[in-house]
């Protein structure tokens, strides 16, 4: 534990450069992580540390309080652009929520960490979350409905909800929710992520199965509807590779005809699978040059 602190509390604990992602960033999905940022020649670090470390016991978990000592951990230190001590971040799912600078009373911080803290519809959405996770949809459904109750454009309860009438079929639902959040003029990736495949989803009814499809475009290989409607049931069965070269095909050879829709498929394709695939990175660059 720091030199501020006298007394050992699990919800406090010294962070390093080699622990700080596990300890801190990962563990903020769960649960907010307050960083201080001090170092033992400080003074007002060691004026700020002791009340920092009360609030953290007084609150029983609600947060994590994270000790970085720049001197033995410059390199964290400099990812947060620090130039001067005390500084204090808080951060939730990874990110930084907010932050000050120098000595604050128990009474300033103590506000500050109630605007931080997760509000009711957060928690529920978490715990909505934990038993989408244990593939309790039911329960899940029943945590994210209490929140957006509480707070109807709740991007976690909301996304949650389209998950689970995606999973169920009910496409029309689960465009729904994902529509509310779009109202307000922007979504989050995950967001993006379910629309792409309400989308895929939603063509490949219209189309039917990858079987169907084969046999329909084996009857005449060069009708390009049939072979978008193949490149749709593809995708939506995730069949992605087979899917991206269908749809670069035509974009190459209809360009404002199937071919952009054939972008379209291509582009909600990207959004479901992970940041730096090989497979997006190749198809991108192919239909960059084919545009």
């Amino acid at each position: 534990m720091s030199e501020t602190s006298s007394v050992a509390d699990p919800s406090i604990f010294d962070a390093t450069t080699e622990t700080f992602e596990a300890a801190v960033v990962e563990r903020s999905a769960e649960v907010p992580v307050v960083v201080d940022f001090w170092a033992p020649w400080c003074s007002p670090c060691l004026q700020l540390g002791p009340v920092l470390e009360k609030v953290a016991k007084d609150y029983g978990g609600k947060f994590l309080l994270a000790k970085v000592n720049i001197d033995q951990s410059p390199e964290v230190a400099g990812q947060f652009g620090v130039r001067s001590i005390p500084a204090v971040f808080a951060l939730r799912a990874g990110q930084v929520a907010d932050g000050f600078m120098g000595v604050q009373s128990e009474m300033s911080i103590r506000a500050w960490i109630d605007r931080i803290l997760p509000t009711e519809a957060e928690r529920l959405a978490a715990e909505g979350a934990k038993h989408e996770a244990a593939h309790d949809l039911d329960a899940a459904e029943a945590r994210y409905l209490e929140a957006v109750a509480q707070a109807a454009d709740l991007p976690q309860a909301q996304i949650g909800l389209a998950r689970i009438a995606l999973e169920r079929g009910d496409l029309e639902t689960a465009m729904s929710r994902i529509a509310t959040l779009e109202r307000r003029g922007y979504l989050e990736p995950e967001a993006e992520k379910v629309k792409a495949e309400i989308t895929l989803r939603s063509q490949a009814k219209e189309v039917g199965g990858v079987d169907a499809s084969r046999a329909s475009l084996a009857q005449n290989p060069e009708d390009l509807g049939r072979k978008f409607a193949l490149a749709e049931a593809l995708a939506a069965s995730g069949q992605y590779e087979e899917a991206l070269a269908i749809c670069l095909d035509l974009v190459e050879r209809d360009r404002k005809g199937f071919g952009e829709q054939a972008r379209k498929t291509m582009v909600a394709i990207f959004q479901l699978l992970p940041p730096g695939s090989k497979l997006v990175t190749d198809y991108q660059r192919q239909l960059s040059f084919a545009l």
